[in-house]
C-alpha cells in the first residue's frame, strides 16, 4: 500500500509536468516529450524520461533519470547528420550523482540551438524524493541504468 501512497504523492506534486508515472512491472516510469521540431520530411524530439522503484523490503526508493534526443526522417546534411538521404540517429544523454543539470548544462548549447523548451528536472527528482521521505523511505539516486 505504501508503494501506491508514494506515487500518489508524486503525482500530486508534479500534476502541471506533461506526462505520468505508469506502473510497469513493479518500476514506475514517466516518459515526457519536452520538445520537439519538424521540419520537411524530418522529425526531432527531445524526451525525459524518470523511473523510480520503491522497496518496501528495504524500505528505499530508488529513483533515476534520462534526457535523450531523437531524431528521424529525410536528411539534407549538415554538421551533425551523416549526409543526405534517409536517416535515422537516436542519442542519450544520461545522468551523474548529482542528476542531469551538469550534463544538461553541458548540452544547453546544442539543445539550445534546436529547441525551446522550459522544463525543470529538478521538480520531477525531488517529488520523488520528498514522497518517498514523507513515507518513511530512504531515496537513492542511481546513475542510468537498471533499477
Amino acid at each position: 500500500m505504501s508503494r501506491e501512497k508514494v506515487l500518489q504523492r508524486v503525482a500530486e506534486k508534479i500534476k502541471d509536468v506533461p506526462g505520468t508515472f505508469v506502473d510497469k512491472k513493479e518500476v514506475f516510469c514517466l516518459d515526457s516529450v519536452i520538445a520537439e521540431r519538424k521540419a520537411f520530411m524530418s522529425k526531432q524530439k527531445l524526451t525525459y524520461t524518470a523511473k523510480f522503484k520503491v522497496d518496501e523490503g528495504s524500505k528505499e526508493v530508488t529513483f533515476t533519470e534520462m534526457l535523450k534526443e531523437s531524431k528521424s526522417g529525410l536528411g539534407a546534411g549538415g554538421l551533425d547528420d551523416p549526409g543526405p538521404g534517409l536517416s535515422f540517429r537516436k542519442s542519450k544523454v544520461s545522468s551523474s550523482t548529482e542528476g542531469l543539470e551538469g550534463v544538461v548544462d553541458q548540452q544547453a548549447s546544442l539543445f539550445g540551438k534546436k529547441y525551446d523548451y522550459t522544463f525543470d528536472y529538478k521538480r520531477v527528482r525531488s517529488a520523488v524524493k520528498e514522497a518517498a521521505e514523507s513515507e518513511g523511505y530512504s531515496f537513492t539516486y542511481k546513475i542510468w541504468g537498471k533499477l
